[in-house]
């Protein structure tokens, strides 16, 4: 490169770089608008304080349909409950929420219009913008020029190595395959954590959980079951009928769909015939135990709400 090349980069360089700086070196006041604004803690404790108070409630009626042992139930709603004495406790704690500020008119005063910097003016930023372009070709240009490689050391008819990917050992990937099944403890290993996520009110996060499971098994009538369950919470429930229905057809011996099938057409649809039915089968697929004694009970219940419907 030849000085006087040197000396136009120089040239076209200084100015460009020192209205790149200048708004950086200047002193004055931050521009609003910086910063992010910190999150309102007492909108946090709110949420979470919600979120808690849904999870004792879904807590409380898994312990009444019987999918809670005693010493369970009351351990994780001590959890819950002690959780939830701590917020109420920091809310109590904190500052009364300030009032909101009126928002600022949208009119400047023409005095602070005349303050602006002249870097924030068109005119400066379309000559700085055409300075930039001008360094960027001439940079550019002396780059290729002087980087190109020599084509005299290269012989005629040769290839340049093309880059290949790194060697793999035999049998291996890079990456794993999703249509391969995974081991059947691995997918038990998802199921219990997608269960304690559905326990805990952690909805999103157990709905992720039994999406990943049906993406390795589509036809896995737990993960279809306990969507359902979630679908029911959220008032969906001829969407999770759907998913009951989608369970028993994949597996009629799958009781848990009978269940909850059952308790939203009794608690929901008040369709006590249907209800019936589901707990019947209920009682045909469980064996004794605290589950099939409440479901007799309830179809006992369903009965009696029938017969007195029909007087």
């Amino acid at each position: 490169m030849t000085v006087w090349g040197v000396v136009a980069i120089v040239v076209i360089a200084l100015p460009a770089l020192a209205f790149i700086l200048w708004p950086l070196l200047r002193s004055g006041p931050t521009p609003s608008g910086i910063l992010p604004i910190p999150q309102d803690r007492r909108d946090e404790l709110n949420e979470e304080k919600t979120a808690l108070y849904r999870a004792l409630k879904e807590l409380e009626f898994d312990y009444q349909a019987g999918h809670l042992s005693p010493d369970d139930y009351a351990e994780v709603s001590s959890r819950y409950e002690a959780r939830a004495a701590q917020i109420l406790t920091e809310l109590d704690a904190l500052p009364p929420p300030r009032a909101k500020a009126e928002p600022r008119e949208a009119k400047r005063e023409p005095a602070a219009e005349r303050a602006r910097g002249w870097t924030r003016r068109p005119v400066a930023l379309i000559v700085g913008a055409v300075v930039l372009m001008l360094f960027g070709l001439t940079l550019g240009l002396g780059v290729a020029r002087y980087t190109e490689p020599d084509r005299t050391m290269i012989p005629e008819g040769s290839r340049l190595p093309v880059p290949t990917e790194p060697p793999q050992a035999p049998g291996t990937t890079l990456l794993p395959d999703p249509s391969r099944p995974i081991p059947p403890e691995m997918l038990r290993g998802m199921l219990q954590a997608a269960h304690q996520a559905l326990d805990a009110g952690s909805y999103q996060q157990a709905i992720a959980a039994y999406q990943a499971v049906l993406k390795r098994d589509p036809k896995n009538v737990e993960a279809i079951t306990h969507l359902g369950v979630i679908l029911s919470i959220a008032g969906h429930d001829d969407n999770a009928l759907e998913a009951f229905d989608k369970a028993i057809a994949l597996n009629p011996s799958y009781g848990h769909a009978y269940w909850d099938k059952a308790r939203v057409l009794y608690e929901v649809k008040q369709d006590y015939k249907g209800a019936i039915q589901a707990w019947e089968k209920f009682v045909a697929l469980v064996p004794s135990g605290d589950d099939r004694d409440k479901a007799v009970r309830m179809i006992q219940e369903a009965k009696s709400r029938l017969a007195s419907r029909g007087r």
